[in-house]
């Protein structure tokens, strides 16, 4: 049975590099769409945002389901940013927990805190980066359900609509 615990953990740990390393993505992705989400109101509240639905039916046409298909394409990475992300910062709390423990029982107070340094960082990364993701999907949620009405009805996109 120790060895296959042992197994175990040594196969939890393969995943720790890999899993911080989608968490630094993600915030990196975070960030680079939060400066073009701000560049996106600006423009809408300044009235010279184009939209880019309306330019998309008008060079493609289709139906209403099309352009929510084009809507949820346009959505679909940023939820998936901010629904994985809180959980790869939960995997990279739960990974360093193991040997936080184990130096524990040792009374080793520098393991426990390197190992939990660790942890904490990687969580609060990840729920930086899952909240500015959601911020932005909840509000281009709104833009482009907004100018999916009016392409709909055929009247002009609402440009300040921020």
């Amino acid at each position: 049975m120790k060895a296959f615990e042992a197994g175990l953990y040594e196969l939890s740990h393969l995943f720790m590099f890999p899993v911080l390393a989608l968490i630094l993505l993600a915030l990196a992705y975070a960030f680079v769409v939060l400066g073009a989400f701000m560049v996106e109101a600006w423009q809408r509240r300044t009235g010279r945002y184009r939209s880019q639905l309306a330019s998309w039916h008008a060079r493609h046409g289709g139906s209403s389901d099309d352009l929510e298909l084009w809507i949820l394409k346009r959505l679909e990475w940023l939820r998936i940013t901010s629904r994985t992300a809180p959980m790869l910062g939960l995997v990279a709390t739960m990974i360093p927990m193991g040997p936080a423990l184990l130096a524990l029982t040792r009374s080793d107070a520098q393991a426990v805190g390197e190992n939990l340094v660790v942890a904490f960082s990687s969580v609060i990364l990840a729920l930086i980066s899952a909240s500015i993701t959601f911020l932005i999907l909840t509000v281009r949620r709104r833009w482009l359900l907004q100018e999916l009405r009016s392409v709909e009805r055929g009247l002009p996109t609402p440009a300040g609509a921020a």
